[in-house]
């Protein structure tokens, strides 16, 4: 290359001092001592020292006549040609006296070694995961904080944000049809859960809390209303103020009735006097029944009648509605009140579908010959509470007198089934009678009486669990029904 500096002057390749401390990449070598490199020359002193070390005129080796030397040009590149060092060993610095230097070791201090790149890299490894540790305890914290408080306090947390959910339909979302009965007696909140049960309203308080905005609490008439599904509250009770709504002589009968509650659905539906009625069932052999009395054979439906239909008339129908049921479950003619009589108890004991066929399994089971533990002994509370006249009296317990009074339906004093059935099963209590579930089950019992949440067990320890369990939640819930 060109060099544009003057040739005289003491700043002459000022530079060349630096550049002497840079490493040779020839020199390797970190475990020898090399010997310490002559500083550059300036061009005036390579001049001197090349024109002092000229032989004179007849001087030489071998008395001959000497070749000229030429001096060094002053933009000729300075080439110091020394012999490459040995490789130096690796893990030791190259620093130290004679020894090469390496860019980093010139510029960096000789205090502190110098991490390679693997190690920069393991580094910043070991320091990701523990960042990405710490933000998963965090962000799991935050989380698991706004779960608890979102579980323990989410109905004032919806208030504060108005957030809270709808209770009621849109309008324009109704569909379908659903007949929705109200019987003499029933008030605004017990309507409401109706409208609930029968898909009308969206929640069980919608239609009670509108009646709350009203200026003045409106009047309702027994009988069966046709309605839709999925209405809002307001037209929900439009409609059951309208009477073009109302069937004429109908009725509905749910799943569980007894004959005593049946009676007056009957009479408010159809619009017969009662005393009618219960003569009409005081003779059940009028419709080839051979029982005592009627109690299991009035079926649970919708039933609209003509005009002047009569009080025998109405029975004989809701009897030949049993019939067809029993026909198409394959119960023989002989064995139609005892299989009505396990599914009236399946009916009153079972919440779910699936617990009807559980239920019924726990009574084959309980009454089979070689079952020792329950010595033939049903001990459905239902039976004892229909027997001591306790069913409709609003809870599920029975009391110590009712569990311990001698007549035919209690099954805690008499062993095997019940004299007769309880209360009027429907189709799926009486496939379940015919069709229990497998299982090793002899006990049950109901340990969430909000949910039906019920316990299926083997033994009279693992049953007595499931009480304490069921025990504790009616502490917990003094006012639903226990």
């Amino acid at each position: 290359m060109s060099h544009n500096t003057p040739s005289e002057g003491p700043d002459e390749d000022r530079f060349a001092e630096l550049f002497g401390k840079l490493p040779d990449p020839r020199q390797r070598d970190a475990g020898e001592r090399q010997p310490e490199p002559e500083p550059p020359l300036s061009r005036r002193e390579a001049r001197q020292r090349a024109a002092a070390s000229s032989p004179g005129p007849g001087a030489g080796a071998d008395e001959g006549t000497p070749e000229p030397v030429a001096a060094p040009r002053a933009d000729a590149p300075r080439i110091t040609r020394e012999p490459a060092p040995a490789p130096a060993a690796a893990g030791h610095s190259a620093a130290g006296g004679g020894s090469t230097m390496t860019l980093d070791a010139l510029f960096a201090d000789e205090t502190h070694a110098t991490p390679t790149r693997a190690e920069k890299k393991r580094n910043r490894r070991v320091g990701g995961w523990i960042a990405l540790g710490v933000v998963v305890l965090v962000v799991g914290g935050i989380v698991g904080t706004g779960a608890w408080a979102w579980a323990a306090y989410e109905d004032q947390i919806r208030a504060v944000f108005g957030w809270q959910e709808p209770i009621d339909y849109e309008p324009g979302m109704a569909t379908g049809e659903a007949l929705v009965t109200i019987v003499d007696g029933d008030t605004g909140a017990t309507i409401s859960d109706t409208l609930y049960e029968a898909g009308v309203t969206m929640t069980p308080e919608a239609f009670y809390s509108h009646i709350l905005t009203l200026d003045a609490v409106p009047t309702f008439y027994p009988g069966v209303f046709q309605l839709q599904q999925q209405m809002t509250s307001a037209a929900a009770l439009e409609a059951l103020q309208n009477p073009d709504n109302r069937m004429e002589n109908s009725a509905q009968l749910r799943e569980g009735l007894t004959v005593e509650q049946t009676l007056p659905l009957l009479a408010d539906g159809i619009g017969l006097p009662i005393e009618e009625l219960q003569a009409a069932v005081s003779d059940p052999a009028l419709y080839g029944v051979p029982a005592a009395t009627l109690e299991g054979w009035l079926f649970p439906a919708t039933y609209q009648f003509s005009p002047g239909v009569t009080a025998p008339e109405v029975i004989q129908t809701l009897v030949d509605r049993t019939i067809q049921s029993l026909d198409s479950a394959g119960v023989p003619v002989e064995e139609r009140e005892r299989i009505l009589t396990i599914a009236s108890i399946i009916e009153r004991e079972a919440r779910f579908e699936d617990d009807f066929y559980r239920v019924s399994r726990v009574i084959y089971n309980r009454l089979s010959p070689d079952n020792q533990e329950t010595n033939g002994l049903l001990q459905m509370d239902s039976t004892a509470q229909y027997g001591y006249g306790e069913m409709h009296d609003g809870t599920v317990s029975s009391t110590a007198e009712a569990l311990e009074d001698d007549n035919p339906w209690n099954t805690y004093v008499n062993t095997g089934l019940p004299i007769g059935p309880i209360a009027n099963p429907g189709d799926t209590a009486i496939d379940a009678a015919m069709n229990p579930a497998d299982g090793p089950w002899l006990y049950f019992v109901t340990v969430n009486l909000d949910t039906g949440e019920t316990v299926f067990t083997e033994t009279n320890a693992q049953h007595q669990q499931a009480v304490t369990q069921w025990q504790q939640w009616c502490r917990d819930n003094p006012d639903s029904g226990c």
